[in-house]
C-alpha cells in the first residue's frame, strides 16, 4: 500500500522515511526510559528530551513536506493526525521521564517488578507500531494491530494488581502518593496513544484502498 503513497514522488518517499525515523526515535526513549527505571539512574531519564527534540524537528520536515503539497489532498489529514498521535506519545514519556526523577525510590522499589514489565511491554508495543506502519506496505496490518491490543489489554490487568498494591502500601506524605500515582498513570497509558496511533493506521489503510 506505500506504493500508493509514493505515487507522486520522491518527496513522499521522504515524508515516509521521515516517520520510520519518528516513530524509531520513540521506541529509543521507551527503551531508553526502561534501562533508567532498571538502575534507578535519574540522570539517564534526560534521554528522554534529547531523542524529543530531534523527533520535533523531524516533525516539523514533515508537516512542512505536507503542508507543501505531499501527498493527495485525502491522504494529508490522515497522516498529520497519525503524526499528531505520536506526538502525545512523546510527551507521555517526557512526563513519565520527569516524574520518575521525583518518585520515592522505597515506595516504587515496592512496585519496581511489574513497572518494569510494563516498561518493558511499552518499547514493544512501540517497536510493533512501527512494523504495522511498515506493513501498510504488504497490506498487512490486521495482525500488528492485534498484537498491540493484547499488549495493551496485558497493560492494563497488570494494572489493576498495581492498583491494589497501592491502597496497601503506606504512603506518609501526599506528595509522595500523588507523584507515584501520576507516574503509574504515565506508565500505563503510553500503550493507550500507541493503540490510538495503530487505530489511526487502519483508518489511513482504509483510505488507499
Amino acid at each position: 500500500m506505500l506504493d500508493k503513497l509514493f505515487r507522486t514522488g520522491k518527496v513522499e518517499k521522504k515524508v515516509i522515511e521521515k516517520i520510520k525515523k519518528y516513530i524509531h526515535l520513540l521506541c529509543n526513549s521507551a527503551d531508553c526510559l526502561l534501562n533508567t527505571f532498571k538502575n534507578y539512574d535519574l540522570e539517564g531519564t534526560y534521554c528522554v528530551g534529547n531523542f524529543e527534540r530531534e523527533a520535533d524537528i523531524i516533525k516539523r520536515e514533515i508537516i512542512s513536506l505536507i503542508y507543501e503539497g505531499a501527498f493527495l489532498p485525502y491522504i494529508r489529514p490522515n497522516l498529520l493526525r497519525f503524526i499528531e498521535i505520536l506526538e502525545k506519545a512523546f510527551d507521555n514519556l517526557k512526563h513519565l521521564s520527569s516524574n520518575f526523577r521525583y518518585l520515592n525510590l522505597n515506595l516504587y522499589k515496592k512496585i519496581e517488578e511489574d513497572c518494569s514489565k510494563i516498561a518493558f511491554m511499552n518499547t514493544e508495543i512501540c517497536q510493533i507500531l512501527l512494523l504495522a506502519f511498515e506493513s501498510l506496505e504488504k497490506d498487512n496490518l490486521r495482525e500488528k494491530n492485534l498484537a498491540i491490543r493484547i499488549y495493551e489489554k496485558k497493560i492494563d490487568e497488570i494494572k489493576l494488581d498495581l492498583i491494589e498494591k497501592l491502597k496497601k502500601l503506606e504512603i506518609q506524605n501526599f506528595w509522595d502518593g500523588k507523584i507515584l500515582s501520576d507516574f503509574l498513570e504515565l506508565l500505563t497509558s503510553f500503550s493507550d496513544i500507541i493503540e490510538d496511533a495503530s487505530d489511526h493506521l487502519h483508518i489511513l489503510e482504509l483510505s488507499l484502498k
